[in-house]
């Protein structure tokens, strides 16, 4: 009860301010709850300007640091909110007022167990950036190092619990008031949320992204990474080398340098494919004001709070559809969707197909250069919702985090694709993992993964077998018993013989089939 007084006290203030912006979402109730969608409409002020996803996100603005992340997640949930809406919010700019220096610095030194001056030679009291979490100021170390100290809010831990407190039991109340929200898992998003936020509130999470990052470019002269100073670094405190360059939407300035805009974008295309398909370990808010230029040419990315992953069999599952739609050749893209399961078995593939084809075929006969990657994974998602294809996060922060890199790239010059830039890399990476060696490669792995696991298999069937006999959970008849010791004995004896030269010839055959 005390829950529930709290957040319908908390969530009045909330549609206040949301009423004042013109953007309670009245359509939601509409149908489930007349009388509440009549509430909503006489407190929505009607004379607000702008798109509904505009005067949105003014209100999460206005709502402050846990609404401001919560607009940027739904971002990427055009299958939540609508393309148009997802648009919108995906401006949202997380800007706030900088706190006080003395404040910071009374952080730092609550963290590290030093003092400032110990800590560094000299410390900037007044923050070059602030954001809804934390803000950054400039220092220098007693060994001469410039660097960058991101420092997070006073109380920002118990500010966003209690606001994620209230959406959890507002994602349980909607879905109750809409059953068919429950496709959505508005409570899945509330909890993906949380640990997304989390991991932002623990500066030492950003920092071993950071590093991790750094090391999958080692040796890179196009693309780095700032070197964390953990000497300087805890949960809420982290320090880590200064940025010397150009935020690359500065194009002026980068050509005054003598810099050429489209190599750039070339090494950008390049880094973002590299992070996505080689490492499945990709910066997923790639947008300009992360991205640096040094006055060498090289690309310089900050702010690791939000990081996305892709196991190898996604990243083949997005290669072969990408190369399906290329080659118009639908039954492939149709299959790798059913085949990962993204799509229920139970759905219709030849209906699938033919929604396949109405995506790929106003891409026939344009160039590369025409086509954005990103825009056609949204098209995808917006198709596989109508056949009950279950939200895949991983894959939504992808096409986001591609679309925002695309962007990026059009501020370079809006004339060419970053994908074009990008296609020697592209081929390469194609053959490498999705030609005919590497198929069959995959198969000779899977194949031995399999000869693994058999013993471990062949054990717990055994164990499983004893429990079932000696627990009294199903009674064998003593001659069943000796049957089945006497057939394992048979198989363990057959599979000794066999060995290796066996199991590639198995795998042999298994080629040959497919191929």
């Amino acid at each position: 009860m005390l829950r529930a007084t709290r957040n319908l006290l908390r969530l009045a203030g909330i549609g206040r301010t949301l009423g004042r912006h013109g953007a309670l979402p009245v359509e939601l109730f509409r149908d489930a709850s007349p009388f509440l969608a009549l509430v909503m409409g006489c407190l929505n002020r009607s004379k607000v300007p702008g798109r509904p996803g505009q005067r949105l996100a003014a209100a999460l603005q206005a709502l402050g640091p846990s609404f401001i992340k919560l607009g940027q997640v739904l971002s990427i949930r055009a299958d939540l909110v609508g393309d148009q809406v997802a648009e919108d919010l995906a401006e949202l700019r997380d800007r706030l007022p900088a706190f006080p220096g003395a404040d910071a610095r009374a952080i730092i030194e609550a963290e590290l167990a030093r003092t400032i001056a110990e800590l560094y030679a000299r410390f900037d009291d007044n923050a070059v950036a602030a954001a809804s979490i934390a803000q950054v100021h400039f220092a220098e170390t007693h060994d001469g190092r410039l660097v960058a100290v991101k420092v997070l809010r006073p109380g920002i831990e118990a500010a966003f619990q209690r606001d994620i407190d209230l959406l959890l039991w507002l994602a349980g109340w909607a879905v109750r008031v809409q059953p068919k929200l429950r496709r959505l898992k508005p409570v899945a998003v509330v909890e993906t949320f949380a640990r997304t936020v989390a991991l932002e509130m623990d500066l030492r999470m950003e920092a071993a992204a950071a590093s991790e990052l750094a090391e999958n470019f080692k040796g890179d002269q196009t693309f780095g990474v700032p070197a964390i100073d953990w000497d300087r670094t805890a949960r809420r405190v982290m320090t880590q080398e200064r940025v010397i360059g150009f935020s690359i939407d500065r194009v002026e300035e980068i050509r005054a340098a003598g810099l050429q805009a489209d190599r750039l974008l070339a090494h950008a295309a390049d880094a973002f494919f590299n992070q996505v398909f080689r490492d499945g370990f990709f910066h997923a808010d790639m947008h300009p004001g992360n991205m640096f230029v040094t006055e060498q040419g090289r690309l310089i990315a900050v702010d690791f709070g939000i990081m996305g992953r892709i196991d190898r069999q996604t990243r083949l599952y997005l290669a072969d559809m990408l190369i399906g739609f290329l080659n118009r050749d639908y039954d492939l893209v149709a299959k790798v969707h059913f085949d990962a399961g993204f799509v229920p078995a139970s759905q219709d593939q030849e209906l699938f197909k033919q929604a396949v084809r109405s995506i790929g075929e106003p891409l026939h006969g344009r160039p590369l250069s025409d086509i954005s990657v990103g825009r056609l994974l949204a098209q995808m998602f917006a198709v596989t919702e109508k056949f009950q294809m279950e939200t895949q996060p991983q894959l939504l922060l992808l096409q986001k985090s591609m679309l925002t890199a695309e962007g990026m790239g059009r501020v370079l010059n809006p004339h060419v694709n970053m994908w074009e830039l990008a296609r020697p890399l592209i081929t390469s990476w194609m053959i490498e993992n999705r030609g005919p060696e590497a198929r069959v490669a995959d198969l000779l792995t899977n194949v031995a993964g399999i000869a693994r696991r058999l013993p471990t298999l062949v054990r717990d069937l055994e164990h499983a077998a004893n429990v079932l006999v000696e627990g009294g959970g199903m009674r064998l008849h003593p001659e069943s018993v000796a049957v089945l010791a006497a057939s394992r004995e048979r198989e363990g004896r057959r599979w000794r013989r066999l060995g290796w030269a066996g199991l590639l010839l198995a795998a042999a055959g298994l080629m040959a089939a497919l191929l």
